[in-house]
């Protein structure tokens, strides 16, 4: 949580399953929650959202992630990621996703780049729901196209390339359409 302006309580956590659950009853998608398939243990979310009217770029539909430390580094971000943009532009046939982050927050950029997103630096900006002076107001913005999605037109990294799947545990979409 180092890149969000605070940690939530219990009771802004439980508001917060609330709003996923409410926005997959209204767009028949949303943040779905990751599991384990080893053992069924939560370690995160990921999925689709509508971003705030309040962002620069709305409307548009955001790919994103959060997940426990203990699942960091097992490529469980990539693949959830990977898993919510076949719906998005398979299921869906949105025209493009995006996805944002605190300029310092490198592992979600990595992510980023590795499921093809492109970043223009003239679409950084301000969070306006983070207060002035935070050092995680200023965002990056990336963007994905379904056409670049589907031809494969974007490059992966040698490291991704190189990285063994995960046999023994795998995150997995959960209540996902």
């Amino acid at each position: 949580m180092r890149h969000f302006p605070a940690t939530l309580t219990r009771a802004e956590s439980d508001a917060m399953i609330d709003d996923f659950q409410a926005r997959l009853a209204e767009h028949g998608y949303g943040l779905w929650a990751l599991e384990s398939v080893a053992d069924g243990r939560f370690i995160g979310f990921t999925g689709l959202n509508h971003v705030s009217p309040a962002l620069p770029f709305a409307p548009a539909v955001e790919v994103g992630w959060r997940l426990a430390r203990s699942a960091w580094g097992h490529g469980y971000a990539s693949e959830a990621a990977r898993t919510s943009l076949a719906v998005a532009f398979d299921d869906l046939a949105l025209a493009e996703v995006v996805s944002f982050t605190t300029v310092a927050n490198e592992r979600s950029r990595a992510v980023m780049r590795r499921l093809g997103m492109t970043h223009d630096p003239a679409e950084d900006f301000e969070h306006p729901r983070i207060p002035a002076g935070s050092p995680v107001r200023p965002h990056v913005l990336y963007r994905l196209r379904a056409r670049d999605w589907r031809s494969g037109s974007y490059p992966a990294t040698a490291a991704e390339a190189s990285q063994p799947q995960p046999a023994s545990e795998s995150a997995s979409r959960a209540g996902a359409p």
